[in-house]
């Protein structure tokens, strides 16, 4: 990229940052044709998205990622008159987390167990879709739901990555395969088990397929692959964590690795795990400077004590990373979180944006990661430039002025003290993969904060690792709230609930403080997107859609969508008419991991499917079913209350189980509640289930070859112990609700 470009494009950027343009942009003129583009203008495209703002064309609509569209059409003046102008049902109901892309009236979505649909983006009507056929056993090789976060579109060609690390090109206007690639790479896998997936939305620069792996918790480390958007063929490749046995992968990270990070890494698990580091999330370039950013995720296992003896940074975990496009070569890197110990990553969205520090317009990163602080860098270096906490935290005091380095709270150090810690942010972050937007109209970042919760301690007797399960370092009897009438436990669950909760930050960069907040009923908040018409949309949790008043936080309209949202929403034009669309989909990690706070929380059956709205919809949703399932009398139980199987069947669970079916068995409601499930009736029939994996074809792995016949029959009698406990509770609240006699379950049957 020349730099007489560079410097029209800076202009450009610099005049978009004011509100004067953004304001006065309403409907494109006739639509500019990206399907048959030349090499290179795809990219073009993105870096001019104002020009063409009927199409959403890359994950954040420009490489800024900024997810702000100048349409106003749809407005604060008349959002209240939105209606829903087409609904397409999903063939899955779990998670959905993608951003769907719009090109020339066609939109790509990307749903869960990788499959990719084509809709007319007027009507909704389908035009192909393509299963890529996932294995069911591969779900529980990743952390949090089969989820797919969204694609990418180049020179004709729409590209995603599937849940068994597969990229994937395909024809965009027919749906056929163009070519499949493995990303997955021998060095990678250093002789031990690794469970490598993908969620990430690729994002494509100068004719290269980026993306990068999940994995951490299974044991993975982390990297980044280029591929050639016509061939597939490998172009370069860049490890984010060193080579344990400290010696060249033939990539382009050595260097680097070998000079850089391997002398901040102590002695530890890392070199069997692998050291964690995965790109699971943020990936961006910024054309004004011709970087790639990486967001780098935490540590494998997270006890740093275990992890790498408690010694060094561990570089480049909780990083940002910047490369160069075409070689992949390292240019600088700043570290959000050293020593990472919390899960505290640092893949939230990268956004890049102009804005004055000290009186002069500077070009730069903000980013807000899960450690709750955010961060204003030197987009061109990576110059710390300042940093503010954006939601409470207890792990720091602060940042270095001049570093940006926190300033650790001693007791926040729990794999060094020894002891266990209550931390918020707990894992799941101030800030997860919720995409956060910005309107250069109000010059604020809009973050879907939380706040959630969770106590650390060490895995008792050194760092065991579990073949297919989480390996986090951690006493997994304690993560969880235990559902039962001790009174510390009640104390502890109480006090839990109590710190949950989530909400809009209208974040104001240059005074680093919040301009105002929209509070929400539960903790956990949907993508963001702001538009020209001076608004902020957002789904939550508790199924609503909503859209906001970007000045002030005013909720001006809201729509009953029936299932819980975790995507962003995306607008677009279509026949002159502006839509905005989102997938509806209740899964990723928050309903998994801790079920029994997601029902506490806005918890709905899932009903998933993509939803569009324009001011003259005519559309409705079907009639919902939120009744769920119905408890039923459990099994008798033949393990006496204080049955040393029901405390192991309670580990076996936490280890093995919990990650899918929720904390403590109770599930979030996108796979089955395994108190009330049949299986657990008799012996034989749970074993088939657990053991043989008679489901394995609709993600339920067999695990007999990490539990004994013994050990599964403890989750059993673990379960029926859990049912036993809830199914009174159960009970009482459906008569609440509904008046329904209780005797008909007392008696074992069913309404």
């Amino acid at each position: 990229m020349n730099s007489k470009f560079l410097g029209r494009y800076r202009a450009k950027s610099l005049l978009l940052t004011g509100c004067m343009l953004a304001t006065t942009i309403g409907l494109a003129a006739a639509p500019k044709s990206y399907a048959q583009d030349d090499h290179g203008a795809t990219g073009e495209a993105i870096i001019h998205a104002d020009e063409h703002p009927e199409n959403w064309l890359s994950y954040g609509r420009t490489y800024s990622e900024q997810r702000y569209s100048p349409l106003s059409q749809i407005n604060k003046d008349n959002v209240g008159n939105l209606k829903l102008a087409w609904h397409y049902d999903l063939d899955t109901n779990r998670g959905q987390e993608g951003t769907p892309l719009i090109v020339d009236g066609v939109m790509y979505a990307t749903t869960n167990w990788s499959k990719m649909k084509a809709l007319d983006a007027a009507t909704g009507k389908l035009i192909w879709a393509y299963d890529p056929k996932v294995p069911g056993n591969i779900a529980d090789k990743g952390c949090c739901d089969t989820v797919n976060r969204g694609a990418a579109y180049w020179n004709g060609k729409v590209y995603f990555g599937t849940f068994d690390g597969r990229l994937i090109a395909l024809d965009a206007k027919t749906g056929k395969l163009v070519w499949s690639v493995y990303t997955i790479p021998k060095e990678a896998e250093l002789g031990h088990q690794r469970s490598y997936t993908i969620d990430i939305a690729p994002r494509v620069v100068k004719g290269r397929v980026i993306i990068g792996n999940g994995g951490a918790e299974f044991g993975a480390r982390g990297f980044v692959s280029a591929f050639d958007a016509e061939t597939g063929k490998l172009d370069w490749r860049f490890f984010t964590v060193p080579n344990p046995e400290n010696k060249p992968d033939g990539a382009v990270s050595d260097k680097v690795l070998m000079s850089k990070a391997y002398q901040t890494w102590g002695d530890g698990a890392w070199k069997r795990q692998g050291g964690g580091g995965t790109v699971w999330d943020a990936i961006s370039y910024d054309p004004v400077t011709d970087l790639v950013y990486l967001g780098v995720g935490n540590g494998s296992p997270w006890n740093y004590k275990f992890r790498s003896g408690g010694k060094g940074d561990d570089f480049f975990l909780g990083s940002i990373v910047a490369l160069k496009p075409e070689t992949g070569e390292y240019v600088w890197h700043f570290q959000e979180t050293p020593m990472d110990q919390w899960d505290y990553t640092s893949v939230q969205h990268i956004m890049t944006l102009d804005m004055p520090i000290n009186g002069q317009m500077r070009h730069v990163i903000v980013h807000a990661p899960k450690n709750g602080f955010f961060y204003i860098l030197d987009a061109k270096t990576g110059e710390f430039l300042s940093g503010k906490n954006y939601v409470y935290e207890n792990w720091a005091k602060g940042l270095d002025p001049k570093t940006g380095r926190p300033i650790y709270n001693p007791d926040a150090l729990w794999t060094l003290t020894g002891k266990p810690w209550y931390g918020i942010p707990g894992d799941l972050g101030g800030h997860n993969f919720a995409a956060m937007s910005y309107s250069p109209q109000t010059k604020l970042v809009y973050i879907p904060a939380q706040q959630v919760p969770f106590l650390y301690d060490q895995q008792k007797g050194g760092f065991k690792a579990h073949p297919d399960s989480w390996n986090l370092g951690l006493d997994m009897n304690k993560i969880g709230l235990l559902d039962d009438n001790k009174p510390e436990n009640v104390a502890a669950k109480k006090k839990f609930f109590s710190d949950l909760k989530g909400w809009i930050i209208a974040w104001d960069p240059v005074k680093q403080a919040p301009a105002f907040t929209v509070d929400h009923k539960g903790p956990w908040n949907g993508g963001l997107l702001t538009t020209g018409g001076g608004l902020i949309f957002q789904g939550l949790a508790n199924g609503e859609f909503h859209a906001y008043d970007a000045t002030n936080g005013k909720d001006l309209y809201t729509f009953p969508a029936q299932s819980a949202i975790i995507a962003p929403p995306v607008t677009y034009t279509a026949h002159g008419k502006q839509y905005v669309a989102v997938e509806v989909g209740w899964g990723g990690i928050y309903p998994f991991f801790l079920g029994g706070a997601a029902r506490t929380s806005g918890w709905t059956v899932n009903h998933s499917r993509v939803i569009a709205f324009s001011l003259d919809g005519k559309d409705t949703l079907p009639a919902k079913n939120d009744k769920g399932f119905l408890p039923v009398k459990p099994p008798e139980q033949s393990a006496s209350a204080n049955d040393q199987r029901l405390a192991d069947g309670y580990f076996q669970f936490q280890t093995y189980c919990a990650a899918c079916h929720g904390d403590n068995g109770i599930s979030g409601g996108v796979l089955p509640d395994l108190r009330w499930s049949g299986a657990i009736r008799t012996k034989e029939a749970f074993y088939n289930l657990v053991g043989r994996g008679a489901l394995t074809a609709y993600g339920m792995d067999r695990f007999d070859k990490n539990m004994t016949p013994d050990q599964i029959e403890t989750i059993r009698e673990f379960l029926i112990k859990r049912a036993t406990d809830s199914y009174a509770d159960e009970v009482k609240a459906r008569d609440n609700a509904e008046g329904v006699p209780s005797t008909q379950f007392l008696n074992g049957g069913t309404p």
